[in-house]
């Protein structure tokens, strides 16, 4: 029986004792600045559904760690899939394949079918950066195209801000790109000119940068799920492919978030576009360090092109892991299991979750509007489905979002405490878990409104 969900204390002392301990040895206090929250929260345990923080308190999580917790915290199967790993005697040795990233390759294009060919890796930061080294090898050319609102790593090459303000972008305007906003100090400005920044669903200042400019790659999450869950417009990702087969240049879709969240085939097996390369993370491993990068077999095999000055290097020690990918395998497993079944039941709780929510917020009176990718969602307050970062600046209630953040992680439900961030549901949500988040959303929304 799954025990409720606590009512934490408003100081968090132990959590925040926890990050004052890690400020004197760690710069800024945590090992990924994007974790450092209001409140700091510190987490010290996860299973199932439900996070425990230092100082005891549990909530209900619809974080999931930036969303890879598709199947929730802590899964048996996975687990005992690692312990036998480490019983097996696994060897890092350095030399030749491993029995578990040849077993991880065959079921990975087994189960993604849009892929001919891939590569291993620790982050999708590293999956990235190299399908972007990809298509400058394959086209010969250096400028490549992102998508404002998009999220595709920390590297220098895609390093610019996910939420910039008005200011910053100033107002929305069509046929013309974005000035870059750097994600970070220390990027190189000549670096920062090869990067050319347009809206979301906006196909003619797509057409209009690739005129200018000569474009390795066009690199977008096929839906924006790191401002909450933006859905492509009817014809937008087939119009993107369009362009880039006219222009010669590729593209890239970033499945880190959408991957094996969406589908076991992931977003473009719905969607009915074949990107020429993809990245994938996350969910493919239930939150171990793996990414993959995949695609086009003429593309992919440029590792091995006979000529040198053509030859495209992947390297490193930790790729293909054989504790994160025997984690992977096991994921996969689950995840084709009775052709998909776990994304039946995801389909269902994330359907009576989604319900109930807006019948809460319509008890209210409140304008908001809850948009869906599979299991992933973001209720924005406003009064449409956002077509692009612009769109969410103009009509979202940044303010209310973060009030109701907190508001529910007061009564032990969490979502992470920034407004636009996507809420997931994993397989380990029950229905107790449901029920109990609609009758806190509701004494939330009361609380706040």
């Amino acid at each position: 029986m799954t025990h409720s969900a606590t009512t934490p204390h408003p100081d968090f002392p132990l959590s925040r004792s926890l990050l004052e301990k890690s400020e004197r040895h760690i710069a800024g206090g945590v090992v990924s600045l994007n974790r450092k929250t209001d409140p700091p929260i510190a987490f010290v345990k996860g299973q199932g559904s439900r996070l425990t923080d230092a100082d005891g308190n549990v909530y209900i999580d619809y974080h999931g760690a930036f969303a890879p917790m598709l199947l929730g915290h802590n899964h048996p199967e996975i687990s005992a899939a690692v312990q036998q790993c480490l019983q097996d005697g696994w060897s890092l040795t350095g030399s030749g394949p491993t029995p578990w990233e040849q077993q991880f390759a065959e079921l990975f294009c087994e189960s993604v079918p849009t892929v001919e060919r891939i590569q291993v890796f620790n982050t999708g930061s590293e999956a990235t950066a190299n399908a972007i080294r990809f298509s400058r090898a394959v086209t010969g050319r250096d400028d490549i195209i992102t998508t404002l609102g998009g999220y595709n790593g920390w590297h220098d090459e895609v390093g610019r801000a996910v939420m910039p303000s008005l200011d910053e972008i100033g107002p929305r305007r069509s046929a013309d790109e974005y000035p870059l906003i750097p994600i970070s100090a220390g990027i190189p400005k000549t670096t920062q000119q090869r990067i050319h920044t347009v809206n979301f669903n906006d196909l003619e200042s797509v057409e209009a940068v690739m005129k200018s400019h000569n474009i390795a790659c066009v690199i977008t999450e096929p839906v924006l799920q790191n401002i909450g869950v933006v859905p492509p417009t009817e014809g937008y990702l087939s119009g993107l492919k369009s362009l880039c087969e006219q222009y010669g240049a590729l593209l890239v879709l970033d499945e880190v978030k959408t991957g094996f969240r969406t589908a076991l085939g992931g977003y473009q097996s719905i969607a009915g576009v074949t990107a020429d390369l993809s990245v994938y993370g996350k969910a493919a491993a239930n939150g171990y360090p793996l990414a993959v990068l995949g695609g086009r077999a003429d593309v992919m095999e440029r590792v091995q092109d006979p000529d040198p000055s053509q030859r495209v290097l992947v390297a490193g020690t930790y790729n293909g892991h054989p504790i994160p990918t025997s984690a992977a395998i096991a994921t996969l497993k689950i995840l084709g299991r009775d052709k998909g079944a776990v994304y039946r039941e995801l389909e269902s709780r994330t359907d009576r979750l989604l319900s109930g929510i807006e019948a809460i917020v319509a008890e209210f009176g409140l304008t908001a509007t809850l948009s869906r990718n599979a299991s992933a969602f973001c209720l924005y307050f406003m009064d449409h489905i956002p077509h692009d970062w612009h769109d969410i600046l103009e009509h979202h209630d940044f303010e209310f979002d973060k009030r109701y953040r907190r508001a529910l992680i007061d009564r032990g439900i969490y979502h992470f405490p920034l407004a636009c961030k996507q809420g997931s549901v994993s397989a380990a949500h029950s229905d107790d878990d449901i029920d109990e988040t609609l009758e806190k959303t509701r004494d939330a929304l009361r609380c706040i409104s």
